[in-house]
């Protein structure tokens, strides 16, 4: 098994994501040879509710977590709530999981949101290299099916 930290947790609900804001984190590949993943993440309490909520409905969560550095790009998950521990005023929250897509397609991903959002020639061109830079987070199923 190899572990490595979580610096960020984003949901992925109806292709919006939603940061979380996290203590601490770890994720484990358990290079069980069913690419399966382990992602612990500690956090305040206050989004108790939600996350309750998706483990009673045992639906699938996608889920985008940031290893190690922060500026890494994003990796997609699709996980179910293993189980919810409180402990004092926080909580630890385990996912369980397979990784979406094994390569990178930030750059695609990234492409594709600013065409959708109406940028193009030269204003395109720049925005694509900032943001390239700033690696603000993507939803990765906003991309369309080809």
């Amino acid at each position: 098994m190899k572990t490595f930290k979580v610096i960020s947790l984003q949901v992925v609900d109806k292709e919006e994501l939603h940061d979380f804001d996290i203590e601490d984190g770890l994720i484990i590949n358990k290079e069980d040879g069913n690419s399966t993943w382990l992602v612990e993440t500690y956090m305040s309490q206050k989004h108790l509710e939600f996350f309750q909520k998706v483990q009673q409905q045992k639906d699938d969560l996608e889920i985008q977590v940031v290893i190690s550095n922060k500026a890494n790009d994003p990796a997609a998950f699709l996980t179910s709530i293993r189980g919810i521990k409180k402990i004092n005023d926080q909580m630890s929250i385990l996912f369980e999981g397979k990784l979406k897509k094994q390569r990178n397609e930030y750059a695609e991903l990234l492409l594709d949101d600013l065409v959708q959002k109406g940028y193009s020639g030269d204003e395109l061109v720049k925005e694509f290299r900032e943001k390239m830079v700033s690696k603000p987070r993507i939803p990765a199923t906003s991309k369309p099916s080809v």
